[in-house]
């Protein structure tokens, strides 16, 4: 019941963001549409529907991936430096690469941000003191560290609005927006599925890694192969996103913890739920963002940073009591 109430609630919302819009088309005329309004439909409505859906889904599972990893609820790609290595490797590429494609861009992020996610689970592997609270203060000051570096050679390289006069500016994937989603400009995010697909063969294997070397050597598991594969789902799926979208705050730490809170701890079970109510917060989210100063937009990454921000602290309050 809950499965179908879900993908009820998705698909509502779905058809929803495909109607919601500067332009005037509604339902009603789906089936006399003008030239103009299915032009509006495909090169614009459907692919931005569809980077809402890849991109919940894909930033969710990540969370839920790093929480199982670290056995920590409040660790995500944004309380783990995972976005922050993002960034950092967007602005490197820039720096180094300026005319790169889309597909060089994105491996040479997944670079970076594969080897700081390696860095921050070491450093929560020998941190002592495993309060469930004091693992994401580390990643916050870690990305802290990360992004500092990355403003200061965004300055240093004048490139903060503009790049080499190319007009592609830096600040642009500073906050997650899909305003400017239009077909043939987001096609980078199907990478996500294949990750997604390759985080549910091995979701039980990842829980086993997050209880330490010593115990999945003991039940057989390659510890090191899994926890690679593992961040390289991560880092692939966090690349994408960020190179087409921009930085998507709190998402992959409030869907994970909102799902384990309504259907427990099982990975295999809350794995699909993860995605789907991923999606879910995502596309509600861009619709009020389309909606509340129509019809101008707030940026996405806005608006889930104001309701993603506002559950965390929630369930930081929760948390203590």
């Amino acid at each position: 019941m809950k499965a179908i109430n879900s993908i009820s609630l998705l698909i509502i919302l779905v058809i929803a963001s495909l109607f919601v819009g500067v332009s005037d088309i509604s339902m009603t005329d789906i089936l006399s549409l003008s030239e103009e309004q299915w032009l509006v439909l495909r090169v614009s409505r459907v692919p931005r529907t569809i980077a809402l859906l890849l991109a919940g889904i894909g930033v969710s599972v990540c969370g839920l991936i790093l929480q199982q990893m670290t056995q920590n609820k409040f660790v995500s790609p944004a309380t783990a430096g995972t976005l922050d290595a993002a960034k950092f490797g967007i602005l490197a590429a820039l720096i180094l690469l300026p005319e790169a494609g889309g597909v060089l861009k994105v491996l040479f992020t997944f670079a970076f941000t594969f080897l700081a996610s390696l860095v921050f689970l070491k450093i929560a592997d020998r941190i002592r003191y495993r309060n469930i609270i004091f693992i994401p203060i580390v990643g916050l000051l870690f990305g802290g560290i990360l992004n500092s570096v990355t403003v200061f050679f965004a300055y240093q390289f004048n490139i903060v609005q503009d790049v080499g006069g190319s007009g592609e500016s830096y600040g642009a994937w500073m906050v997650g927006d899909f305003s400017g989603v239009l077909e043939g400009n987001y096609e980078l995010l199907y990478l996500c599925i294949p990750a997604v697909l390759l985080t549910y063969l091995y979701a039980s294997k990842f829980t086993v890694v997050g209880l330490g070397k010593d115990f999945s050597k003991n039940l057989g598991l390659n510890y090191r192969s899994v926890l690679n594969i593992g961040l390289v789902c991560v880092s692939l799926t966090i690349s994408v996103i960020a190179i087409t979208i921009g930085m998507i705050p709190f998402l992959g730490l409030v869907v994970p913890n909102l799902t384990s809170l309504l259907l427990g701890g099982n990975l295999k079970k809350t794995l699909p739920f993860t995605a789907i109510f991923g999606a879910i917060f995502l596309l509600i989210c861009d619709i009020i963002g389309r909606l509340i100063i129509f019809p101008f937009e707030v940026p996405i990454g806005m608006m889930v940073g104001v309701v993603g921000g506002v559950i965390f602290l929630v369930l930081l309050l929760k948390r203590n009591r």
